[in-house]
């Protein structure tokens, strides 16, 4: 089981407390962008064994706001690559799981409705708040953020094609894709970084009055985008 790092400048828990916000989420009320950082993995970088990822999550002034650490099997992970299921965790400064992310072992053919990738997102663990589902489409990427009932709040918009060696930008848009609200952009983290690892930079940008819980299924989003479009399936992929 992984736990946030000890030594870290947090932002402070925010003490208004808030009709229907799940515990653990009063931090996104007052956000509207937040910096997801991958952490670099010696071991996976240096000999390609395929280890469970972790990001550091900060807001605009570099206060750590949650620390999200991947459960999965380590067969899976050598033998599935980017595309194996997993557990996310998400804790907070008192390192308790505040945001739960679970995604099913899905194959990668975008075309094929059965192999079409999702997540689901509880807060607190056990409590569904939303999902985030890939939809059929073409040329473009796109992502349905549904809430609890299924129904869709945002949509996103991905490039026709993605490069690691340059920002990546995912457009946010409101329910039915017509109105930018927000974005998800993969940012260059420099050649080393980039072509001897598959630790990525992201910035996440969405409306400050978005529900708390919609946010943390864009939050989420991020993740899947990670895992589906820039994960390395190994060490090869970096040579």
């Amino acid at each position: 089981m992984a736990a946030a790092p000890q030594q870290a400048n947090w932002m402070p828990v925010p003490q208004e407390t808030i009709p229907g916000c799940p515990p653990g989420l009063e931090y996104l009320t007052q956000i509207d962008q937040l910096l997801v950082h991958q952490q670099v993995e010696l071991l996976e970088a240096f000999t390609g064994f395929e280890t469970e990822n972790k990001y550091k999550v900060k807001n605009t002034l570099g206060q750590q706001v949650y620390f999200a650490a991947e459960d999965s099997n380590c067969l899976m992970r050598q033998c599935c690559g980017p595309v194996r299921s997993f557990n996310m965790r998400i804790l907070d400064n008192n390192q308790r799981e505040v945001i739960h992310i679970e995604r099913p072992l899905r194959c990668s053919n975008w075309c094929c409705f059965c192999c079409l990738q999702k997540i689901e997102v509880q807060s607190p663990p056990g409590t569904v708040v939303g999902y985030v589902e890939q939809d059929c489409s073409f040329i473009y990427p796109w992502f349905t953020i549904k809430d609890a009932s299924g129904d869709a709040v945002l949509r996103i918009k991905g490039p026709c094609c993605t490069c690691k060696f340059c920002n990546v930008e995912f457009e946010v848009l409101s329910a039915d894709g017509t109105q930018p609200v927000g974005k998800i952009t993969k940012q260059w983290s420099g050649l080393a970084k980039e072509y001897f690892t598959d630790a990525d930079n992201f910035g996440v940008q969405f409306p400050m009055d978005l529900d708390v819980k919609m946010k943390a299924v864009t939050l989420a989003a991020t993740f899947l985008i990670d895992f589906m479009f820039f994960e390395d399936s190994g060490n090869n992929d970096r040579r």
